[in-house]
């Protein structure tokens, strides 16, 4: 899967699993695996030895990758979750635009 609808910084909202229905903004996508990272989404905890001389152990919770299909982009006009469709303007430049609205995303 090396084609995706997402890109980094884009609004998303959790179609499946524990987390759906949660919003948050892209962190990083993965295309050779197909998953994204999102904000507040997926959050699990990890247990960390400390490294260094006075570095604190303990345990860290971060986000972990989610599948990109599980996430769909949410259009910033009408605030619907939409699958983003192309248009091409007149200068040759490909633009992605809301499939329900219609407003350039």
């Amino acid at each position: 899967m090396n084609k995706m609808s997402v890109k980094k910084d884009d609004l998303v909202v959790v179609l499946s699993g524990k987390d759906a229905g949660k919003q948050g903004k892209v962190l990083s996508v993965m295309p050779k695996s197909g998953k994204v990272v999102v904000e507040k989404v997926n959050v699990v905890s990890r247990h960390q030895k400390p490294r260094r001389q006075g570095q604190e152990g303990g345990i860290i919770r971060r986000e972990a990758p989610i599948y990109a299909c599980k996430v769909m982009r949410v259009c910033p006009k009408c605030g619907k979750p939409t699958r983003p469709g192309h248009k091409l303007l007149a200068d040759g430049q490909k633009v992605r635009v809301c499939k329900k609205c219609g407003a350039d995303i």
